[in-house]
């Protein structure tokens, strides 16, 4: 059979500077069953600007599937974030193809599969869970002319219009059963790239799936039934080989979410990464309580350079309130700090506002924030709880979400935001929660979101700066957060403001930090030619302590007249260094403009030629050839 799966549009840059990894899975299992496959990014057709913008997205991208030709069946893939999109796209291909059945499929329908179908008869079969099984099977009974009576996994109409949901499908029991991802299928990963000018060169990899959590925020784990598998170790590398091959690709996303959970297989991948990746580097998705340095430093000597952590709360009660099932005693931030020992750089996750978090529980989470923010490299990121069908959140909480102006949900970035997908929304909130935000005030939701988008890049800037003004001003990090907000002033100025040397001092060092993270790494400049011009590499700071021995816990240090150079570094977890210089390395440098020869520095202070050649060899001088 001639078959069209597609994925919804959506607008989130993320999502579309790579392909879906499940439909390329899918497709690869459609050919082994012997199908005629086409596969269509919607996302990427957007980008593109093949389906123009607002409103009329959904009626191009459905002309532009029908103009495939003559196809048996369009299945349509949809997250939570897409599915109204999806609809939409139904609706009109269905005014241009009345006969053509359509399938929707992916984790945004099968926990509403009786919903959809009773509400949009747009829609003829949703396939509940994996579907390299489901589709060819129910594909294999249409092209036989037979119904779809006992096809498990799926959720359909009978021939009075009834919903009938069928039994379900087994999970596929070893992964190492599935085919190869259809790469083939899908526009070059390069054409990607230059679309979405994302620079990373990050390919997806469909690395295992489920799990076997049951955490109320998140609807995975029900969805895959509590069941976690890997991709075999040989398979995985495999495929990472071939996708890192090819054009626009550098590196590899690992998309299951518990790296780490099945430790023999971890080991066992990053040993075989270790002799045939040739340092292909890659990232994945992890739990705080699976890692360790053991653990860390296999996958750092895999090519591994950066990890996603869900610590969600530091309070251990909201933890556990909301089934994320860590012990009392767990140490994020140890695993920080292994992180950095093994030079893997770690992303940090928080959800605020969950059920059961107080406001000392929230600062705790803030707190526990800023001192993750110490450590070298440490990237945070903070989010609200959209409560999506299936997950327990969202059954415990249906009929009492609320949608909050202002409040963009997390879970939908670019999407949902045309008339025509915001009717549906409105229309449909039991479907469509996935834009909603748990039943707290107004009040406390905005604040909750303000929290989110301001302070994890003002921790990431000013770390050291945050962290000593909590006791100087004897406040916890939710506090300071709401006395910064108060004062309406920028943070500079709001430290400035306390008339604290310290502050003062430790405020220039990390703008000096910032402004120099942004300039471009030196070579090292070889001889110094009298012709060449030296410059200094980095920023002179004069200050009144000696702030690189203030160590992670802040500690005031004595006061002691400084001079530091800071620097850009290559280094995997920083992009500055900071150097003690003596004060007569600091009036060299000062002398050193990039615009007068070093023949004419010689010539004006006798015997500076040597020295510079000495810092250039320290990398503290470049040298601009005339």
């Amino acid at each position: 059979m001639r078959v069209l799966i597609a994925s919804a549009p959506h607008a989130d840059t993320f999502g579309y500077s790579m392909p879906p990894p499940g439909l390329l899975r899918l497709g690869g299992a459609l050919e082994a069953a012997g199908h005629e496959t086409l596969l269509e990014d919607l996302a990427f057709r957007q980008a593109e600007g093949s389906l123009g913008s607002g409103d009329h997205i959904f009626q191009k991208a459905a002309e532009f599937l029908a103009a495939q030709g003559p196809i048996d069946m369009l299945g349509l893939s949809v997250m939570g974030a897409t599915l109204p999109a999806a609809l939409l796209i139904a609706q009109h291909f269905r005014a241009l193809e009345p006969t053509t059945p359509i399938v929707l499929g992916g984790p945004g329908a099968s926990a509403i599969d009786v919903a959809l179908l009773e509400r949009f008869k747009a829609i003829d079969v949703v396939v509940r869970g994996e579907g390299e099984q489901t589709l060819p099977n129910m594909l294999r009974r249409m092209a036989e002319g037979r119904d779809l009576v006992g096809v498990a996994g799926i959720t359909r109409r009978d021939l009075d219009g009834q919903v009938i949901v069928e039994a379900d499908q087994p999970l596929i029991g070893d992964l190492n059963e599935v085919p190869p991802p259809a790469w083939h299928l899908v526009a070059p990963l390069l054409s990607y790239k230059e679309i979405s000018g994302e620079d990373e060169g990050l390919v997806p990899i469909d690395s295992g799936r489920g799990c076997s959590y049951d955490c109320s925020f998140c609807s995975i784990g029900r969805y895959w039934k509590r069941h976690s598998r890997c991709l075999p170790p040989e398979q995985l590398v495999d495929e990472v080989l071939q996708a890192t091959s090819l054009a626009g690709a550098r590196q590899a996303y690992l998309c299951h979410d518990l790296f780490g959970a099945d430790r023999k297989h971890a080991l066992a991948f990053c040993e075989e990464m270790k002799k045939r990746g040739n340092g292909t580097p890659w990232e994945c998705r992890a739990r705080v309580d699976h890692l360790d340095l053991q653990l860390l430093q296999a996958m750092a000597q895999a090519g591994c350079y950066r990890v996603l952590l869900g610590i969600e709360s530091a309070d251990h009660q909201v933890r556990r309130a909301n089934n994320k099932n860590t012990s009392e005693d767990l140490d994020p931030l140890g695993v920080l700090d292994d992180c950095a020992t093994a030079k893997i750089t770690p992303i940090l996750s928080f959800i605020l506002g969950l059920p059961g978090e107080d406001s000392a529980a929230l600062a705790l989470s803030l707190d526990m924030a800023s001192d993750a923010a110490l450590r070298a490299g440490v990237n945070l990121s903070f989010h609200l709880v959209n409560p999506q069908p299936g997950c327990e959140l969202g059954v415990k909480f249906q009929g009492r979400t609320q949608r909050v102006e202002g409040i963009p949900p997390d879970m939908a970035l670019g999407a949902g935001d045309s008339p025509a997908e915001q009717i549906l929304i409105e229309a449909h909130p039991d479907v469509f929660s996935t834009w909603h935000q748990l039943p707290h005030s107004e009040e406390h939701l905005k604040e909750l979101a303000k929290i989110a988008r301001k302070l994890p890049l003002l921790l990431q800037r000013h770390a050291r700066t945050f962290a000593l003004l909590r006791p100087h001003l004897g406040l916890d990090s939710l506090a300071l957060f709401r006395a910064w907000r108060a004062a309406g002033r920028s943070f500079a100025g709001f430290v400035r403001s306390q008339a604290d040397p310290l502050l003062d001092d430790v405020l220039a060092w990390e703008e000096a930090q910032i402004r120099q993270a942004q300039e471009p790494l030196h070579s090292a400049p070889g001889a110094c030619h009298p012709d060449s011009r030296p410059i200094p590499v980095g920023e002179i700071l004069r200050v009144n302590h000696d702030l690189p021995n203030l160590g992670p816990n802040c500690l005031r240090p004595e006061a002691d007249p400084t001079h530091m150079l800071v620097q850009r570094s290559p280094g995997a977890l920083a992009c500055t260094r900071t150097l003690k210089i003596t004060e007569d390395i600091a009036r060299v440098l000062e002398t050193l403009t990039g615009i007068q020869t070093t023949s004419e520095l010689e010539s004006n202070h006798p015997g500076l030629q040597q020295t510079i050649q000495q810092l250039a060899e320290a990398g503290l001088v470049t040298t601009n050839q005339s």
